[in-house]
């Protein structure tokens, strides 16, 4: 049975839009953005982990030979590597940029020694969640880190597919994601002597991968228990979806306490994208009704990949040159999301979408009849 999952995409957009807000809120001085709920807001980039493993877990149930991988990794690059690589081409205009005015204006931050040759090609060839001697902190176009874990997380979903595919263990195969896990998060312990999740440029793959075979794990649950829940009681799932908002807002709130042990992010998020996936409950039916935030789960990837960058114009013009405060964020926030929000709508069409079609890869490998399929 097809499922699109519509309220999930709609949750990746708001997320997406609270870590906008998350760093919006390193320029501003207003309880608005800075309180206890959006300090914390970065830990959404694990629900967009644990979220992906879900949906690419659902969308690829069948990799089976290496011809299989070499499609499902081929379309993978095609479907995030076009917006990273254009948002670092204008990370290294914007530095190109500063460097030639800095003989005109005066230029505020004018060495950030973290983007420097090394961190240009570990982004360019997204090994920047990954611990390389050298480098010291996130560089160029800071969310990228995470777009880097997905990559690793992506190769190593098709690798223990072709595995199980290999030795026969199709009805093992949430055991398999599940051992992923753990072997996960033992190695983050051995390397770090934590359970902290705050990890980018230095461990972060690892982070990625944890939560990205939590999602796994996430559908294969869902797999089980669909013919059973999918007839269950609309005010029994409107129940489940209230607690699971109540729990999201918690855990987030409460974050200074949690991220000691932020490995139970995963399992938090694990609930709610299990619950929400049935899209039967009351918020789903309001969720579903309001045509932007569809916009905003459709422009979600957008939207987290390109912010920084708008974020740093809007400033320049708004705090450098207008000299609005810092106190003013209470009602520029609004203005500042919009250009966002329009920036990405951009992006999407004219630089996501450009390489949606995969046609032409499936007519390349010459497998036509083994096409899988990708709407993610």
């Amino acid at each position: 049975m097809k499922h699109r999952f519509d309220v999930l995409d709609i949750f990746r957009g708001i997320f997406a839009s609270l870590v906008v807000l998350f760093h919006m809120a390193l320029s501003s001085d207003t309880p608005l953005l800075n309180n206890q709920f959006i300090d914390h807001a970065d830990v959404f980039v694990d629900f967009f982990f644990v979220l992906s493993g879900f949906v690419i877990t659902y969308r690829y149930q069948a990799i089976a030979t290496t011809q299989d991988f070499s499609l499902y990794f081929s379309k993978r690059i095609l479907r995030i590597y076009p917006l990273h690589l254009f948002m670092l081409a204008i990370f290294l205009i914007m530095e190109v940029t500063k460097k030639y005015m800095t003989s005109y204006v005066h230029i505020n931050q004018l060495d950030n020694e973290n983007n420097n040759v090394v961190t240009f090609f570990t982004s360019l060839f997204l090994l920047n969640s990954v611990k390389l001697f050298g480098v010291k902190d996130l560089s160029w176009n800071i969310p990228s880190w995470s777009i880097s874990a997905e990559m690793i997380s992506y190769f190593f979903f098709g690798v223990c597919m072709l595995f199980i595919a290999q030795v026969k263990l199709t009805r093992w195969k949430k055991e398999v994601y599940a051992l992923v896990v753990l072997l996960s998060i033992a190695i983050l312990y051995a390397v770090t002597g934590a359970f902290r999740m705050n990890y980018g440029y230095d461990y972060g793959f690892l982070r990625g991968l944890i939560g990205f075979f939590t999602g796994a794990v996430c559908f294969c649950v869902f797999q089980q228990v669909y013919p059973r829940w999918h007839t269950g009681k609309e005010s029994w799932f409107s129940v489940a979806e209230f607690l699971s908002v109540v729990l999201i807002f918690l855990a987030i709130y409460f974050g200074a306490y949690l991220k000691d042990i932020g490995v139970v992010y995963d399992l938090i998020f694990f609930i709610p994208i299990l619950i929400f996936s049935f899209e039967k409950g009351f918020v789903s039916k309001f969720l579903k009704r309001i045509p932007f935030l569809h916009k905003v789960g459709l422009y979600s990837y957008s939207i987290y990949l390109t912010h920084p960058f708008t974020l740093s114009i809007f400033n320049i013009l708004f705090i450098r040159i207008l000299h609005f405060q810092k106190e003013d964020y209470s009602y520029l926030f609004i203005l500042n999301y919009t250009f966002i929000f329009l920036f990405a709508r951009w992006t999407y069409h004219h630089v996501e979408m450009k390489f949606k079609d995969y046609k032409w890869l499936d007519s390349l490998r010459g497998s036509p009849k083994r096409t899988l399929p990708d709407q993610h």
